[in-house]
């Protein structure tokens, strides 16, 4: 075969999330888009705020070599530094411009970290459920993905389940809060926790374990104190977008964090420049770079995420669904009304309901329905919701 096999792979087999909102295009195509309940991708519905237009604006009068042209390879000193002086003031910390790497998104800010600090034959553990793609980028890094699955009950972290999957091999955890497909947000304590019991193990195994913070929801909390991962575990290394705080999804701008706490800081900055390097992953968009800076302390539009949560979750409690509360995110993680998520999703379907069934995210038996999208949509859903629970009248409460 003339290509790489698993790249090969992983276009075929592509993204279950992809393919439903590829369907719910279509659809909309076919029938209208009000008469589709797409709840596929985490694609933000709030408009990006004002000062990002602003900033782009007072970019454009910059000279067109200095607006289009390359910038460093981490990103504009002058962005990095904004970026860490808007961590120092949020947590009491002191970064500076070199702690920081500016990427195109969350998705490169994670293949980086994990390139910088896997190889072949290590370990990687994630909490089940999660992103699907996380897999895909440690597999890409040579390394080996180890599920380790949430509590069942409230899907917070299960500390003792993540300390029974380290092994000599493993070399980082990667986290979620506030989570995605869940909603839920880690507290202090268990961060803590989870961070002696870190330590605890790479003493005892004879190895470093690195907690890796994938963080695009942080400001999109409903009253939950989102905590500051570094503090409770030094060799943290963290993971930002702007694609949900500032609805710039598109846009592909993000940063990875090497704090100066994490005892492994003055090898890790130029592997993560390094790792950044031999991905391609270097010189993020520089407009939105600016943008950054410019925007680096705007608040999100978390009021409308409420009230599409409020909506949503009022309209399936009467209908009778189970779901978990979410303290975060603009995700609802829905009990699926008979054990197999895939077959309740083709139901959801005829009805043009289009959640995301918890296979891909490691879970099975329930479905993601990403409430980012217009209000209308969560109203004009419901009855279809209805429809939906009565079909399932004989084995549904």
């Amino acid at each position: 075969m003339p290509m790489n096999s698993q790249s090969y792979e992983l276009g075929v087999a592509t993204s279950s999330i992809r393919e439903i909102a590829a369907y719910a295009a279509a659809r909309k195509a076919q029938i209208g888009p009000q008469n589709v309940f797409d709840f596929s991708l985490g694609n933000p519905s709030v408009p990006a705020p004002p000062e990002v237009r602003a900033s782009i604006e007072r970019s454009l009068a910059l000279d067109a070599t200095a607006l289009h042209g390359y910038t460093p390879a981490a990103g504009l000193p002058e962005v990095r530094k904004a970026v860490a002086a808007s961590l120092n003031r949020r947590f009491m910390t002191s970064y500076d411009a070199g702690d920081v790497y500016l990427t195109c998104g969350a998705a490169a800010s994670i293949a980086i970290v994990l390139n910088a600090l896997v190889s072949p034959g290590d370990e990687v553990i994630v909490i089940a459920p999660y992103f699907p793609e996380y897999r895909v980028w440690i597999e890409a890094a040579g390394a080996r993905c180890v599920e380790v699955r949430a509590d069942e009950r409230t899907f917070q972290l299960d500390v003792d389940a993540v300390a029974r999957a380290v092994t000599e091999h493993t070399r980082a955890v990667l986290i979620n809060s506030p989570n995605n497909p869940v909603g839920t947000i880690y507290p202090r304590e268990d961060l803590e926790r989870l961070g002696r019991v870190l330590d605890e193990c790479g003493r005892e195994l004879g190895g470093q374990v690195h907690l890796i913070a994938d963080e695009p929801y942080r400001e999109i909390s409903y009253g939950a104190e989102v905590p500051w991962v570094p503090d409770a575990y030094g060799r943290t290394v963290v993971c930002y977008s702007y694609s949900k705080s500032l609805s710039l999804a598109g846009e592909r701008i993000g940063w990875v964090l090497v704090p100066k706490t994490n005892p492994e800081h003055d090898e890790l900055v130029p592997a993560v420049a390094g790792s950044g390097r031999k991905l391609g992953f270097v010189c993020a968009p520089a407009l939105f770079q600016r943008v950054v800076a410019d925007c680096v302390d705007v608040p999100s539009d978390v009021a409308a995420y409420a009230k599409n949560r409020a909506a949503l979750t009022e309209g399936l409690s009467q209908a009778g669904y189970t779901y978990v509360e979410p303290q975060g995110a603009f995700y609802l993680w829905v009990k699926a009304l008979e054990p197999d998520a895939k077959a309740f999703f083709r139901q959801a379907r005829e009805l043009e309901l289009l959640p995301v069934p918890s296979d891909s995210f490691g879970c099975p038996g329930w479905v993601r329905v990403g409430y980012c999208v217009s209000h209308d949509t969560i109203v004009n859903s419901i009855p279809a919701w209805e429809r939906l629970a009565q079909r399932y009248g004989r084995r549904h409460g």
